[in-house]
């Protein structure tokens, strides 16, 4: 204890501290601060015999039992138990205090004996606290002994059903902490509330059997301590072991996502006007409401959910969590604008809750259930736990009775009773009390469901993430149609991070249990994967409308304010303006800085955003903005290009030399040469043969291909034209090239200019394909939108900038061997492509383009071995250069079915009119100048 501590607590008096509720650890507090107690191991690794481990945890982590996924038909089910022993002493002045002791969490049957002695029935199920009273059983000022007995899996079928064979991990152990609490004789046992939001304030509390005191006496605080109205009291009358309080607060401050604010009750057990116990509760005035054939409202405020589904989960420690974790893992919800979390599937550490209170999250928590419920004997008793434990939550706005199935009715009156607040009560993938919480719906569900029903609908499950499929793809349109859909309450997507567990069985490597857990928006040690980014800019509460930037652009952009509560003058925004460097530069870019007073836009409404920018800023390239929100976090960049790529490769392509570009040809080949590059081209194919300079061959060749259509290829021409070479092909009328044409300039540059006709009026792929060594690739420095990625249904969360990346082999939520994935992933395609340069093992390699909407593709990524709609198709080749990219699906669901983003890629050609043809120009400088990644920031 540290020594100011201990001084403050000794200058408390003595009948001041007994009134407090006193509290000793028996194991570690955390997943980082654990005690070793004696263990011992029925089946699997290292069992039959006794040794140590370190309390809370789950077993299998140090390296006991066997690892299970909840899929698994294992036979030794039920065989596997962990023996635990533990000696403690209790103080000698605890005597004649009520003592329990506290699970807050244990994995499955448990069994506890104090001294030899049964401390109370078997508690059964996994995620609750629960506790005995053993001041009888103690051995006051002595040693005792504790020993508990955890069966992995239960011996209530139901149990196991709701509990043990989900599509999560199944541990063992006890995984949360222990401790005793030391109450007075005469004391509370726990309370109960109701805020609301017009300050009116009432309570239950609960008083210890045989209370003789007379009263309980209330009075509210704000967290520092400062006094929020009146004294307020409830008598104890006839032996009754409940008291109901009521005050109200004139104007108090609502708590809601947006903005959590506390307060603090404090309860005070009086005898003949004497303190005997106190109790004090954090909580926030607020009022929620699930209006029927209307909307799900807070404080009167229709909301919509942006939300997702989370595990308590850490790969090193399974289940075993650390609040330093829980605010982690807010802290990236709240950056990604998310408003809500669903406790998938179970209870949560109370820390979690007392984060989402303090930071702001709507919060459904969640009676265990995954296709199967609990009995109603042993259902009952959970649940009641659940509620007794989180019922003073303010950011809990909705009971979950099970999912997908899970749902046991006699349940529902049981969160009925208990809750005072009378919150909502939903069923995860049901119909139920007007709402309709169905998963992974198609964007058009179709007539009398979903958005074309009554109900009020919000999926607690929706774009069920795999690999990199789901969470951002899909997302923008669904949420739109969430937006202005009246009777959405938005949705939660399934689900925070993969659960990649580290397998001490398997030398320490990640186990994702194939395509069960690479489910994640994040990796497994919370690495950002793409689509963080997309949800970030989709779900920000600023929605800036479309917008070109042309000379005419006078600084001003309309947006929508998307909170629910808040003015947007009370958030900060800045902008930037940057002149981006050069390939090979070192040069940070060259930028220009200012702020933009807030405009005052009420929530849901539109308004201008109007920036001052310098006289110049035409001769910029990139504009960015940043919002800040009015916790001083960032709620997103966006960018705007202002030079567009003609102009930068007008900038960069050198056509003049010091003498003419020359060609020869033989009965194969065309071969062109200038200032030292050297080009062959096949006579036969018309394809891209080889490169050469003074140093050596640059391997890009095969090229360029069609990704998709009939080449239909007839012949080569070539001529002089003045300085330059040219070289065209020719095409038979099946072809869908309308015009193939290189030029070779003096200063060694070379442009290609195709025009081509999509395969089909819809198609997955267009665009042109070139061939390059994979093997040869160390890095690429590139400028566009970047730096992850991007998808045709995941186009958002990106920036206009130059980047620099190495080569990886990453694919998403697949952890490599013993290795976490490498984020940002090398392969895939890129928006708005303006020039690359190939960092290789031999001579780096050049491109630009001068065109918009292009889309570069580096290679092709692994998928994992089931990837079911996650497994986008590519061209041929290794390096290509798109008009067209194809959407991802998720899991469950064909991108096709998840909102026009989704569908094929569309082209209406019905005349065949060479002026409506796709265009692509490139520019490629061989001359192996060695380029070198630019000091620029990455995200």
């Amino acid at each position: 204890m540290p020594k100011y501590l201990l001084i403050l607590l000794l200058l408390i008096p003595l009948s001041l501290r007994a009134q407090t509720t006193e509290t000793q650890y028996l194991s570690g507090t955390d997943k980082d601060h654990t005690v070793k107690w004696k263990f011992f191991c029925t089946a699997g690794r290292n069992s039959g015999k006794w040794t140590t481990i370190g309390v809370p945890s789950n077993w299998e982590l140090q390296g006991f039992g066997k690892y299970n996924y909840g899929h698994d038909k294992d036979t030794a089910r039920g065989k596997e138990k962990g023996l635990y022993k533990y000696s403690f002493k209790v103080p000698a002045n605890w005597q004649g205090k009520t003592i329990n002791i506290v699970f807050e969490g244990a994995m499955t049957d448990t069994e506890v004996k104090i001294n030899g002695q049964s401390a109370g029935a078997m508690h059964q199920g996994s995620y609750y606290r629960f506790k005995y009273d053993i001041s009888k059983l103690l051995k006051y000022g002595k040693t005792n002994l504790l020993e508990a007995t955890v069966a992995k899996h239960s011996a209530n079928e139901s149990v196991n059903g709701a509990e043990r064979r989900g599509d999560f991990w199944i541990f063992g152990g006890i995984f949360r902490p222990v401790y005793l609490e030391a109450l007075p004789p005469q004391h509370i046992e726990r309370i109960t509330l109701d805020a609301k939001a017009d300050g009116s304030f009432k309570s239950d509390v609960y008083l210890g059997d045989g209370t003789s005191a007379d009263e309980v006496v209330g009075q509210l605080y704000t967290l520092d301590g400062q006094k929020a109205g009146q004294e307020f009291k409830g008598a104890v009358t006839g032996g009754n072991a409940t008291v109901h309080l009521e005050t109200k607060l004139p104007s108090p401050r609502l708590w809601t996502s947006e903005t959590p604010n506390l307060y603090r009750v404090v309860m005070t057990l009086r005898q003949g006007g004497k303190a005997v116990h106190t109790v004090n509760k954090k909580f926030g005035f607020r009022t929620v409401e699930l209006r029927e054939r209307e909307g799900f409202y807070v404080n009167g405020t229709k909301i919509k959910f942006k939300g997702v589904c989370r595990h308590s989960f850490w790969p090193s420690s399974g289940r075993t969590m650390s609040k330093a974790l829980s605010i982690e893992d807010v802290n990236l919800m709240k950056d990604m604008n998310m408003n809500a979390v669903r406790m998938s599937h179970y209870p949560p550490d109370e820390h979690f809750l007392e984060v989402c209170d303090s930071l702001g999250l709507f919060v459904l928590d969640e009676v265990a259930g995954w296709h199967a419920a609990y009995d109603t004997q042993v259902g009952t008793k959970l649940t009641e736990e659940m509620v007794k434990r989180d019922q003073t939550h303010p950011s809990i706005v909705v009971w979950v009775n099970g999912n997908e199935g899970g749902h046991n009715f006699d349940l529902d009156p049981v969160l009925d009773r208990m809750d005072m607040q009378k919150r909502p009560v939903v069923h995860a993938w049901q119909v139920f009390r007007g709402t309709d919480t169905q998963h992974y719906i198609n964007y058009d569900y179709g007539n009398g469901t979903h958005l074309q029903g009554h109900n009020i609908v919000f999926p607690t499950e929706f774009l069920h993430g795999l690999y990199d499929g789901g969470h951002g793809a899909g997302l923008q349109d669904y949420w739109e149609q969430m937006w202005r859909e009246p009777l959405s309450a938005g949705g939660f997507l399934w689900d925070f991070a993969d659960a990649a567990v580290v397998r001490t069985d398997k030398g320490g490597i990640l186990d994702v249990d194939g395509d069960h857990a690479p489910d994640g928006i994040l990796g497994p040690y919370h690495e950002k994967e793409g689509s963080y980014y997309t949800i970030k800019e989709v779900w920000s509460p600023v929605f800036f409308e479309r917008r070109e930037i042309t000379p005419a652009f006078d600084g001003t952009f309309r947006v929508q304010n998307r909170y629910h509560y808040l003015n947007l003058n009370q958030c900060r925004f800045t902008w930037k303006l940057a002149q981006l460097p050069s390939p090979g530069s070192k040069a940070a870019p060259v930028t220009k800085t200012g702020t933009v007073t807030a405009p005052s836009i009420a929530p849901t409404e539109f308004g201008p955003l109007k920036l001052s920018l310098p006289a110049d800023w035409q001769q910029q390239d990139v504009l960015y903005i940043t919002a800040i929100d009015p916790a001083g976090r960032e709620i997103y960049t966006w960018s705007w290009p202002i030079a567009h790529p003609a102009q930068v490769a007008q900038r960069l392509v050198s056509k003049q030399g010091g003498s003419a570009a020359t060609v020869s040809e033989s009965d194969s080949l065309y071969t062109a040469s200038a200032n030292g590059i050297t080009l062959a081209f096949s006579r036969k194919t018309g394809l891209l043969r080889q490169v050469r300079n003074a140093k050596g061959i640059i391997p890009l060749s095969h090229g360029p291909v069609l990704a998709e259509g009939e080449t239909a290829f007839e012949g080569l021409s070539q001529r002089q034209e003045g300085q330059n070479v040219v070289i065209d092909a020719k095409f038979g009328k099946a072809s869908r090239y309308q015009s193939l044409q290189w030029t070779v300039y003096p200063s060694g540059w070379v442009k290609m200019t195709a025009k081509y006709f999509p395969k089909d009026y819809d198609f997955q792929l267009a665009g042109l394909s070139f061939n390059y060594p994979e093997k040869e690739v160390k890095g690429i420095q590139w400028r566009g939108d970047g730096p992850y990625r991007v998808w045709k249904d995941r186009l958002k969360g990106t920036n206009l900038g130059v980047w620099s990346k190495d080569y990886n082999n990453t694919s998403t939520g697949e952890p490599d061997g013993t290795k976490s994935p490498v984020y940002p992933e090398f392969k895939g395609y890129y928006s708005n492509f303006y020039w690359l340069t190939l960092q290789t093992t031999g001579q780096p390699l050049t491109i630009l383009c001068d065109q918009e909407d292009v889309y570069l593709r580096l290679f092709t990524p692994r998928f994992g071995a089931k990837p079911y709609n996650t497994a986008p198709p590519f061209p041929s080749g290794n390096l290509s250069f798109m008009h067209g990219i194809p959407p991802i699906g998720t899991k469950s669901q064909k991108p096709e079915n998840m909102g026009p983003m989704g569908r094929a890629n569309m082209y209406y050609d019905y005349s065949k009119d060479p002026s409506y043809a796709k265009e692509m120009t490139l520019y490629f400088d061989f001359s192996g100048k060695q380029a070198q990644a630019p000091t620029v920031g990455q995200r």
